[in-house]
């Protein structure tokens, strides 16, 4: 009890040199995306294309043992995401993840003994991508309640009319601490060829994504929705900016429209990956307005980063400040993954 009581006092604390008034207290949790760079598991399926895993691509003696130190690596980031001694002692209420397998590694994943105590539990559906990746979504089950969660297949073909196999995109409804939100888990197309010949593949991922947001808008005009994921575009281009119509200022975002706040990391240089040597935020959280009020009787955005501790960047030579990868090639690295997570608190007063 005098944990709970110190953790209440750090927090408003923390709140309070923001603004907002001492008498008050409030709840917080942490919700977050992270793509965790090929997490493969050893065995090989004949069924897909894992063998062109880094994973599955290096010595089979040397596959166990790297495994289990991906996912101990993978584990401990997300351990720490969002963790602040003034703000938040919880690991995420719900966080999405991309470049899984299947729901074996991700079993593994929240089995490891730095999050076993957290209760996390798995939605996640096998895509039809040609690499054998997908996305998913963990959430603490002693906070979140799932109700409806479904996959939204993304029809794309290439330039010689055949269908381009992808991620399909996940849309999970529930309740955080009893009140209802929907999360959409993205991994929109690569940039292979190019990035205007590929353009086309991630607009038609938008797309899709915005039929998902206008569905639920339709049936709630204030559903609070958050969209997640690694975009593989930057919060300006034509996917984010003219499908979506993101706005990077909270003031001019209208009753059903997006706020990215990522678009202010954007223009100030930040990066949750380097691609082709130069910083991209290509993981992105998007929000509804309902997430804007200043009326926090209910779950409200308090802030929003990137997750890049020392020992997730290169610390010297050509790509210091980069994200520490799990793989070269198929050489295991020890790194923690080729992108940094993005997290977001929401935060609620308490009556």
């Amino acid at each position: 009890m005098e944990t709970k009581k110190l953790f209440f006092t750090l927090l408003v604390a923390a709140i309070c040199v923001s603004g907002f008034s001492q008498k008050k207290r409030y709840k917080i949790n942490t919700v977050a995306f992270y793509n965790l760079e090929n997490l493969f598991d050893t065995i090989n399926d004949p069924t897909k294309q894992d063998e062109k895993s880094p994973m599955m691509e290096m010595n089979e003696k040397e596959r166990g043992k790297v495994y289990w130190k991906k996912i101990h690596n993978m584990a401990r980031v997300i351990s720490e995401i969002g963790v602040d001694d003034k703000l938040n002692k919880n690991t995420p209420a719900v966080i999405g993840v991309c470049e899984v397998e299947n729901k074996d590694v991700l079993q593994d994943l929240i089995n490891d003994e730095q999050l076993r105590d957290k209760k996390y539990d798995i939605i996640h559906f096998d895509s039809p991508d040609l690499r054998s990746i997908d996305v998913g979504f963990l959430y603490q089950t002693d906070l979140f309640k799932p109700i409806n969660f479904s996959k939204h297949e993304l029809l794309i073909y290439g330039d010689d009319k055949e269908r381009v196999y992808t991620r399909d995109q996940l849309l999970v409804s529930g309740k955080l601490e009893g009140e209802m939100m929907h999360f959409i888990v993205n991994h929109w197309p690569s940039r292979r060829g190019g990035e205007a010949r590929s353009r086309p593949k991630r607009v038609k991922a938008a797309q899709l994504t915005k039929k998902i947001v206008d569905s639920l808008q339709t049936i709630d005009p204030y559903a609070k929705i958050v969209i997640m994921g690694d975009l593989n575009d930057d919060p300006f281009n034509a996917s984010v900016k003219k499908v979506l119509k993101a706005k990077q200022k909270k003031e001019d975002v209208g009753l059903k429209g997006i706020y990215n706040p990522m678009m202010g990391m954007a223009k100030k240089g930040m990066g949750t990956l380097a691609y082709r040597d130069a910083l991209n935020i290509f993981d992105q959280l998007m929000f509804t307005k309902p997430f804007l009020d200043k009326d926090y009787s209910s779950f409200k955005i308090y802030k929003t980063g990137i997750y890049n501790p020392t020992y997730m960047t290169n610390k010297k030579g050509r790509y210091k400040g980069y994200p520490y990868r799990s793989f070269v090639g198929s050489k295991w690295t020890g790194g923690y993954g080729d992108h940094f997570p993005v997290y977001t608190y929401l935060i609620k007063e308490v009556k």
